[in-house]
């Protein structure tokens, strides 16, 4: 089910909690043997909406969220007032929704602002996909010591100039065999300073001392190559250690600027940085888009446009497993039986089906030519506007539960409307449980009633039918149980109803 987001909607209560706990301590303590109920199952609070968008599921234009009740306690409360500070708490900030259709999550809904529209609080955010769980990496199978690896291995290349390992000194090693001697073609890297100069001085100082070495350095051979710095020239042998810089080249070219681009550099201000100034208020210049110096404005959705497409949203604070509600006919053909069968319903319901003919009178004369003659067919049935038919299993193992709504066409005034809901009987018929059927001249004394979809709406993995009944100047939302044969009103948004239905 649905996420929360942050503190949100979805915050505990205290208050209701602790009257709760004081209310049963005298029954505990007057009834020591009795079984308190786990609340380990008890529901939370949960928010049912409805998301109405136009455009691309996805990807709308404009949408809103509307709220339609709050499960708190295990009753139903409105959820366009419930606890208004302004804002109903179903709309407040950081609440996050979970889109579904037929149950299964389609994405999600974050509640970024609200506002009214037509006296109501709606709700405006953004809606995001479903997140991906993330493949898990596989780690790779580890090579033991003993087994011979296939990975390259790189070793260091020994120079006969190099050293022996393990020698207990640089002049041999541990059998006391002198060490080869160094190879002359092999480059050197010196400093700047110059070979000659450094080694002149190096020899110079240990005479002096009075100390000799085991090995002294070979003489600098002039082929040679040395490294050099970029600024040093080629008498750094001299023995000062110090490098000038050559003289310029009075032949080397120049570059200067245009008087053009010297009237413009005289031209231009000179601007200084203020890097320890910590006034917050004074405004500074950034590359990019503005982070909090503009408002986000979320486009908004008003009215009943034609092209409404509207989806359930649950927030719950619970995680809560799948429950997807359509229903698999056993028989494909039971299905398209169902449907011709209410469709007969609908037509009667909305005066389109063609009165019988007249019964011919009786001439003896013409009866052997009459019955001779080939029936006439029937005429065909005549269509029906904006239907939907669709099927649901509103609880493991129950069977279908059917919802049938259209209308005829024309103009708003004259067009009728019929919705029904209805379940097989035991002889494979379907039985009507629930029957609306208004016009556009009515709307306000009987309103249309129009399926969004079924949804949880008590957190007790039943579901329930949620319509929105839709008048000429007003609308409201309302859930229906259908159990044991009986459609059933659950809750009615709005505070009160402004239509009843027909049947």
């Amino acid at each position: 089910m649905s996420l929360r987001k942050g503190s949100g909607l979805l915050i505990t209560r205290t208050a209701v909690a602790v009257l709760g706990m004081l209310a049963a301590l005298p029954s505990a303590a007057q009834y020591p043997g009795q079984v308190s109920k786990n609340d380990k199952d008890s529901p939370e609070l949960r928010a049912i909406a409805v998301l109405e968008w136009t455009g691309e599921p996805g990807k709308p234009k404009a949408s809103r969220l509307v709220p339609v009740a709050v499960l708190d306690g295990g009753e139903l409360q409105d959820g366009g007032i419930y606890m208004a500070r302004p804002q109903p708490l179903a709309l407040a900030g950081e609440v996050e929704y979970e889109l579904e259709n037929d149950g299964k999550p389609v994405g999600l809904f974050d509640v970024e602002n609200t506002g009214q529209e037509q006296g109501s609080w709606v709700g405006y955010g953004a809606w995001k996909p479903m997140p991906v769980a993330k493949p898990k990496s596989v780690q790779p199978p580890k090579i033991e010591d003993d087994v011979p690896s296939d990975e390259p291995v790189l070793h260091r290349k020994h120079h006969p100039g190099d050293a022996q390992t393990g020698s207990s000194s640089g002049s041999g090693d541990s059998s006391g065999n002198p060490s080869p001697a160094p190879d002359p073609d092999r480059p050197t890297l010196h400093k700047a300073g110059g070979a000659a100069g450094d080694s002149s001085s190096t020899n110079s100082g240990t005479a002096g001392s009075g100390t000799s070495s085991a090995s002294s350095a070979p003489a600098a051979d002039p082929d040679q190559p040395t490294l050099h710095r970029h600024d040093s020239t080629d008498n750094s042998g001299s023995g000062s250690g110090s490098s000038t810089t050559a003289a310029d080249d009075p032949d080397r070219p120049v570059l200067k600027k245009t008087k053009k681009q010297q009237k413009q550099s005289a031209d231009t201000a000179y601007v200084d940085s203020v890097p320890d100034d910590t006034d917050p208020d004074r405004p500074r210049l950034k590359r990019g888009k503005s982070e909090g110096y503009t408002l986000n404005v979320i486009p908004s959705l008003m009215g009943l446009p034609a092209d409404l497409q509207q989806a359930v949203a649950v927030s719950d604070a619970k995680s809560r497993p799948e429950h997807p509600w359509a229903y698999s006919w056993s028989n494909p053909g039971d299905e398209a039986k169902m449907k011709s069968t209410l469709e007969d319903i609908a037509r009667t319901a909305l005066g389109l089906n063609s009165s019988p003919p007249p019964a011919p009178k009786k001439n003896a004369a013409k009866t052997t030519a009459r019955k001779s003659a080939k029936p006439t067919p029937p005429p065909p049935p005549a269509p029906l506007a904006g239907e939907q038919f669709r099927v649901f299993e509103l609880s493991y193992g129950s069977g279908a539960t059917m919802v049938l709504q259209a209308h005829t066409s024309g103009p708003l005034a004259q067009e009728k409307f019929v919705t029904l809901v209805a379940q097989p009987d035991l002889y494979g018929n379907p039985l009507v449980l629930l029957k609306n059927v208004t016009d556009g001249s009515h709307l306000d004394e009987t309103p249309r009633m129009r399926l969004v979809d079924a949804v949880d709406a008590m957190a007790d993995n039943r579901g329930e039918l949620l319509f929105e009944l839709r008048g000429a100047t007003q609308r409201q939302f309302a859930l229906y149980r259908v159990l044991r044969g009986q459609a059933e009103k659950l809750f009615v948004s709005g505070g009160g109803e402004f239509g009843m239905e027909t049947e």
